[in-house]
């Protein structure tokens, strides 16, 4: 069944039995998760050996930690950062072994941690 959840977005839950559903993410995410998939499969081809550290850049760069927090009474403020992007880019850098679809898949990484720090100050 699709249906729509609270915050407007399409959901897919599939019933099993009378108890149990499997549930899906919102179909805009599932969309982009395929998208990141196929993009990541076409750049480990492009490289002769070690395929799949593509894959592990991107893990990597996705990674964001909170550089300064502070609370008062009114509530706290956390600054967040892609720390995992900014080890990936320093050690590509640094690299003399340094490939285009590292650097892709790290770029595509830091996306996806933008994205996770604009959910962790809207919502």
């Amino acid at each position: 069944m699709i249906s729509y959840n609270q915050k407007g977005c399409l959901k897919m839950e599939f019933r099993i039995g009378n108890d149990g559903a499997i549930v899906l993410p919102p179909l805009h995410i599932t969309i982009i998760a395929i998208i990141i998939i196929i993009l990541l499969v076409r750049w480990s081809k492009q490289l002769e050996t070690k395929r799949y550290r593509v894959f592990f850049y991107f893990l990597i760069s996705t990674y964001i930690a909170p550089m300064y927090s502070h609370s008062t009474k009114g509530g706290s403020f956390e600054l967040w950062i892609p720390l995992g992007f900014i080890v990936v880019f320093f050690s590509l850098f640094r690299s003399e072994r340094n490939h285009p679809s590292k650097m892709k898949a790290g770029i595509l990484g830091f996306c996806l941690a933008i994205y996770q720090i604009i959910l962790k100050y809207v919502g």
